[in-house]
């Protein structure tokens, strides 16, 4: 039987629609907010006879046209509809009390990546506190995890929340959006009126290791380009504060370990291997050269080690992407010592200031601490990952859907 994902059970269920019927409805959606015929759900919502007074777009708008990270979106009007399309990267991450009156019912359809810091998952939570706020109602039309299960990485520490660390949650969370949403619901005690449109036939641990063979892949933002680079992006997304880069401005950004024009890509290997074979299986790993159009050392050839989390090379259970890379981050340090290899202050990241990069999207300077100490070795970051990864697997147990 194929997946029906959350759009799609809505629409198939009267009695669901039923329940919006009279009331004004908002479209939370991105590009990939399609039904299983691709149809858009704002306009599957539309053809549908729904009242939708307004659509929502989180980082990378609503089109999903803004190619690079941290580029801002200016609300509009949909050309089509006439509805306003209110931006939630822009002036505001938070929805003002303007844009939730603008419907009773906000309908949450954001492919996620199953990663803590991918934005949308800070949208869900400032969501579920202003529907709470309001008395409105929040409905997650759910989606797959296409990371699947698997948990990985520390905990954020309390005091480092920022648009990409609502919570103390690891790197690589397991959870899908309507999951993730009663998570927040427990976690901070919300009184809203909140409902999982459940996905049917959904198998996290089946075939296709969190994404359905049956589905298309459409990029959820710009840089998120297929399986692979969701799979590998708890780990790759750990790039974006370091000076070396990512593949921003290749077509296959967020798949690499690294890319430097001054870095020697096999050396680093063979010290990874030397340091910590056991966090590298699962998948392969192939020295690579690229010269980025834009972004990090631009025009500059860059040697890079390329990850395949896919394939005949991918073992669910065994690939670590979030050891992974501080491992690459842990052998280019070995390697060489005085490399400038995270970003300074001065690099605003998520609207945060006077905090490294890297120590915002690890939720606290933790693992940086740990690549830049000669003397720290893998088994005391795996202690410490270990020990929190243990704690949030049991304390998402009784809240898991599928």
């Amino acid at each position: 039987m194929s997946v029906q994902f959350g759009i799609d059970r809505l629409l198939a269920d009267p009695s669901l629609l039923s329940e919006l019927e009279g009331k004004r409805v908002a479209l939370v959606a991105h590009p990939a907010s399609v039904t299983q015929d691709l149809t858009h759900s704002l306009d599957a919502l539309f053809a549908a006879g729904l009242n939708v007074t307004s659509a929502f777009g989180p980082q990378h708008g609503l089109k999903g046209d803004k190619q690079d990270n941290m580029v801002e979106t200016a609300d509009e009007t949909d050309p089509e509809y006439g509805i306003p399309v209110f931006s939630l990267y822009g002036e505001v991450r938070r929805p003002t009390g303007q844009m939730m009156s603008s419907a009773d019912v906000f309908l949450f359809d954001l492919q996620d990546l199953g990663c803590r810091i991918y934005t949308f998952v800070t949208t869900l939570l400032y969501l579920l506190e202003e529907t709470s706020k309001s008395g409105k109602s929040l409905w997650v039309l759910d989606r797959p995890n296409p990371a699947g299960r698997p948990v990985e990485g520390t905990l954020l520490i309390p005091g480092n929340e920022s648009f990409v660390g609502a919570a103390p949650m690891p790197m690589r969370h397991g959870l899908t959006m309507g999951e993730m949403g009663h998570w927040f619901i427990h976690h901070f005690d919300l009184d809203v009126d909140y409902r999982v449109v459940e996905m049917q036939g959904w198998e996290p641990d089946g075939a296709g290791h969190g994404w359905p063979a049956d589905r298309i892949w459409i990029n959820p933002s710009p840089n998120a380009a297929n399986v692979n680079m969701a799979r590998a992006y708890a780990g790759t997304v750990m790039i974006e504060g370091a000076t070396v880069s990512e593949g921003r401005g290749t077509t296959r950004p967020l798949e690499v370990l690294f890319g430097a024009p001054d870095i020697d890509a096999k050396a680093v290997l063979a010290e990874m291997r030397n340091l910590a074979p056991d966090w590298m299986q699962g998948c392969a790993i192939r020295e690579c050269w690229f010269e980025p159009t834009f972004h990090k050392h631009t025009r500059k050839l860059c040697n890079a080690l390329m990850i395949h989390a896919e394939g005949p090379y991918y073992d669910h259970q065994q690939f670590k992407p979030w050891r992974l890379q501080a491992l690459a981050f842990k052998a280019i340090r070995r390697l060489y010592p005085d490399y400038r290899l995270w970003r300074g202050t001065d690099f605003k990241y998520e609207y945060t200031d006077d905090v490294l990069a890297i120590d915002v999207i690890n939720g606290g300077p933790g693992l940086r601490e740990w690549v830049d100490d000669p003397s720290a070795k893998p088994a005391d970051l795996d202690a410490i990952a270990s020990s929190d990864e243990a704690a949030w697997i049991a304390d998402v147990r009784e809240l898991l859907l599928y």
